[in-house]
């Protein structure tokens, strides 16, 4: 009986992936974990991989296609075996953004310059169908473990969307985690360029799914999230002494910022803090999400247990991630489950700024640039370093006095840096 392959979930925050390349074709031989095709997710270019044994019998996404997680892209069958080319004889045709040809499963295996153009609009998608097979028979209900089903709410993964390899198609816990853990290859990111100038009044742009995602994210944040926000400023002069000096030491890796926000979210746990519908998580790991400016957008990498490790390992893997997140090579795990989010925009001479919180995250810490500045000093006035940060804080969570707490003690930490290795 052959196998639908689904757009499967290949990050915990997917909705939908753009199929960049198919490295099978119709009629190549197929094993189980062989890659099928190369998708861009909303935070990177990710491997879909077949689940069965045979034959890619049929491809009924074009490559450069946008389709919705858990709509049929492809079959996996015995060579000649005949399947329906919409995906399923009971729910009708797939719909793709981006394919308006009947015949896209033949010209899905035949790159032309049309397949790679911007995808234009279709009607909505229909629910995406469960990819487990054999599905269960209520398809509201997946049967998983209740070790899976706890690690798949923690990981964001939808069950239906998850084929289980335990007794009678049961989800398991390694089941969950070949989900969420798709090995990734270093594709060039796609390119987001304005096209050049043509006489016309404008150019329209499609959305990439990254950019998507951040409108997504933004509405879910800036709306229901009830912020407000704290500014504080810092005398950097001994930070800036002693990044100068460790910098010597370091290669210029170390980062005292992400240090000292992760110190000071120690002692105050209140705002390492996720909210959730019904209750809220205080963490006591302390996770910091470094954001980082890509061609087309904004993604945040994780530096984890920021709190135990030293400036050097701190500069290194923030530097490393950086880089994969500007190669679109992040791994789920690398960009999620931050507790607490650092924004810098210092580096484009930004004095100061208030960042959008990141949910379920309650708060974030805005950067700006470090700038000699007048200020009383006694009965003169002389010329400081100084730093504005400016706290957002989700009041659902963190109250003023809270926050305000925070960020004394991380000005303290900065002002005087060997407080950090108290």
């Amino acid at each position: 009986m052959a196998t639908k392959v689904h757009m499967e979930a290949l990050s915990p925050t997917m909705e939908e992936g753009r199929l960049v390349k198919w490295t099978k074709h119709e009629g190549d031989a197929v094993k189980s974990g062989e890659t099928l095709a190369e998708v861009e997710t909303d935070k990177a270019v990710m491997e879909l991989v077949a689940r069965a044994d045979g034959q890619l019998i049929k491809v009924l996404a074009q490559e450069g296609a946008t389709v919705p997680v858990g709509n049929v892209v492809a079959w996996i069958g015995k060579p000649g075996e005949k399947v329906d080319g919409a995906g399923s004889t009971e729910q009708g045709a797939t719909k793709i953004e981006g394919t308006g040809s009947k015949e896209q499963g033949a010209a899905a295996s035949k790159p032309t310059a049309a397949a790679s153009a911007p995808p234009t609009r279709s009607q909505p998608a229909p629910p995406p169908s469960p990819a487990a097979a054999p599905a269960p028979a209520d398809a509201t209900r997946v049967k998983a473990s209740p070790l899976a089903k706890r690690i798949a709410k923690d990981a964001g993964v939808d069950l239906k969307l998850v084929q289980g390899s335990g007794p009678g198609g049961r989800v398991i816990k390694r089941d969950v985690e070949a989900g969420t853990a798709q090995v990734q290859r270093p594709v060039p990111a796609p390119r987001s360029v304005l096209p050049a100038p043509s006489g016309a009044p404008y150019e329209d742009v499609p959305l990439t799914q990254i950019r998507k995602t951040i409108a997504k994210r933004l509405a879910a944040s800036i709306g229901p999230v009830p912020h407000f926000f704290l500014t504080t400023e810092i005398d950097m002069e001994r930070a800036t002494e002693a990044r100068e000096a460790l910098n010597k030491q370091l290669g210029e890796e170390g980062d005292i910022i992400i240090k000292a926000v992760a110190l000071a979210l120690v002692r105050h746990r209140a705002c390492n803090a996720w909210f959730q519908d019904d209750h809220i998580r205080y963490w006591n790991e302390v996770h910091i999400g470094m954001a980082v400016a890509i061609e087309d957008g904004l993604i945040t990498p994780v530096i984890r247990n920021a709190d135990t490790k030293s400036l050097s390992e701190i500069g290194a893997e923030a530097r490393d991630l950086a880089g994969k997140a500007r190669n679109r090579r992040l791994k789920p795990e690398e960009y999620t489950g931050s507790t607490f989010s650092v924004s810098n925009l210092g580096m484009f001479d930004i004095d100061q700024f208030t960042a959008v919180i990141n949910p379920p995250e309650a708060g974030i810490v805005a950067i700006g640039s470090i700038a000699p500045k007048a200020v009383p000093d006694g009965e003169r006035i002389s010329v400081r370093k100084r730093l504005r940060v400016t706290m957002s804080c989700d009041h659902r969570v963190i109250d003023g006095a809270t926050g305000a707490a925070f960020l004394k003690t991380l000005k303290q930490m900065l002002e005087n840096p060997l407080a950090m290795l108290l």
